[in-house]
């Protein structure tokens, strides 16, 4: 066991190609498919059978798929402004859901905007502020109220019809099976009508009018964040009957938030099979954006990544959300094309999303980011061997207090157990006091036995990894007190301090 972290950082890439790709000589345009929520495990090509999605396992069979790709924050704003800006999120200053970035701060989008690409973004981003030209980076800025106001001035209004359709999203104020979908209900609109078809269509004129242009364009999908829309015609995609509720641990009652208490099992598989219809209409607009891509002959010219900002528990521990260390939430798909310069296969070491804007920077020939705390990918995609594979993954949830350490045979989390959460996750004991758990994954996949009292040594040790990532990425950390202890280190560092 005492040799486990050191033999993580000193694997060899098992199979690769001999021979690398060869960049061409004029740079490629950028599309960067985004989802929200989009689980690692739901995709067909990650093995997943029940999983509708045949345009991203299309994507992945034409390019490299990371099969070990995790975020560095299970919440949305920290992920997304992480992997913008190349930084963690606590070194990003958005650690919080509400948290808007800094106008001054340096984003992939500048980047190519200095390289004298057009910029654009059709979709969610999670700035927290009103979208407007020049946003970011982004010539074109159409985020969440931009999207939303053009898509209801050109949607048809919602279809009569006596089909029951979901009521209104009132997270936290209507019970959870409601806002959860649990009765499997679709949007009120035909697939033509919905916001995300509305975003690829968006997507689609803009490469339409840019063909000729190199651009840069992010597309960001709202699916399959709950409440899990789709269109009246996805209605009978899936049925409950075909999921069965993960298992629960013998540790995990107390830390099932409360408001997922009252669900049943006839809840928690609608919401599952509502869940499974939203990433399949997800899937159809991206194949909608990709095969608008090969019509236009943009295809070879094109670097693709998809990505979705963290992963998802559908049932996994008692939960149905994001907000914490266990693997379903944490892992993410990342995909990448490139056709004729990145092979196609495969990748299994760890990656982590602040990998993914150093990959870019490097593979577009654009100048790095002001800071970076990932590494590029590029050996990987050229199927070159990797120097150094990452040992481990870090992630943070500040809004709890958390940090996760993953390498591939352990999971270690450290929670500060001080702070009140307000995320709507609440549980019986709000601040139950500092709490630490290991999870041998190698022997107890589903996370569901702690060990860290057992292994006091290997507790140390992912402190201490822990403590080495803050104390390299954190602004303050010149100001950490002389003389703590490393979890009074960790704590340090656990504290939200978004300006």
């Amino acid at each position: 066991m005492a040799g486990d972290l050191d033999r993580i950082t000193r694997r060899a890439l098992g199979s690769v190609v001999t021979a690398p790709f060869v960049l061409a000589a004029r740079r490629p345009n950028f599309l960067f498919l985004i989802a929200d929520d989009h689980a690692g495990y739901v995709l067909g090509c990650d093995g997943n059978r029940l999983a509708r999605t045949p345009n991203i396992d299309r994507l992945a069979s034409e390019g490299t798929r990371f099969a070990a790709h995790y975020c560095n924050s299970p919440v949305c704003t920290p992920s997304r402004q992480s992997f913008l800006t190349g930084q963690l999120p606590h070194a990003a200053g958005v650690t919080l859901l509400g948290t808007r970035l800094a106008a001054g701060k340096p984003t992939l989008a500048r980047q190519f905007q200095q390289a004298g690409y057009r910029t654009a973004v059709f979709g969610k981003m999670h700035f927290n502020q009103p979208a407007a030209p020049g946003l970011h980076g982004f010539d074109i800025a159409l985020t969440e109220d931009a999207i939303d106001r053009a898509w209801r001035g050109e949607a048809a209004p919602e279809m009569p019809s006596d089909i029951a359709t979901k009521p209104p999203w009132r997270p936290f104020r209507d019970p959870a099976r409601t806002w959860l979908n649990g009765d499997k209900r679709p949007y009120p609109r035909d697939d033509r009508h919905m916001c995300g078809t509305y975003i690829g269509r968006r997507a689609i004129e803009y490469l339409e009018e840019n063909r000729d242009r190199p651009f840069a364009l992010w597309v960001s999908f709202q699916e399959p964040h709950s409440p899990f829309d789709f269109p009246i015609e996805d209605r009978a995609f899936f049925r409950p009957e075909q999921f069965t509720a993960p298992a629960r641990g013998p540790e995990d009652a107390a830390q099932i938030p409360n408001v997922f208490r009252d669900l049943s099992d006839a809840d928690r598989r609608g919401i599952a099979a509502a869940y499974y219809t939203s990433a399949a209409f997800l899937d159809r607009n991206v194949g909608r954006v990709l095969d608008a891509l090969g019509r236009l002959k943009l295809a070879d010219d094109t670097l693709v990544v998809y990505m979705a900002d963290h992963g998802y528990c559908l049932g996994h521990h008692g939960r149905f959300e994001k907000h914490c260390g266990y693997d379903p939430a944490l892992r993410v798909p990342l995909i990448v094309r490139y056709p004729g310069h990145v092979r196609r296969g495969v990748v299994r070491h760890l990656t982590e999303h602040v990998d993914v804007p150093a990959t870019i920077v490097d593979m577009m020939g654009l100048d790095p980011l002001p800071v970076m705390h990932g590494q590029s990918l590029r050996p990987y995609l050229e199927g070159r061997p990797v120097p150094q594979p990452r040992g481990h993954v870090f992630s943070e949830y500040l809004e709890n207090e958390e940090v996760y350490i993953r390498t591939p045979e352990w999971k270690y989390i450290f929670c500060s157990g001080k702070r009140a959460r307000k995320d709507g996750y609440e549980t019986d004991d709000p601040t139950p006091g500092r709490y630490q758990r290991l999870f041998d994954l190698r022997n107890d996949p589903g996370e569901f036995t702690n060990l860290a009292a057992r292994h006091p040594d290997l507790v140390a040790r992912f402190q201490e990894v822990a403590l080495e990532r803050f104390r390299a990425t954190h602004p303050e950390r010149e100001s950490e007190p002389r003389g703590l202890g490393r979890e009074e280190a960790i704590e340090f560092y656990l504290s939200p301090r978004d300006g």
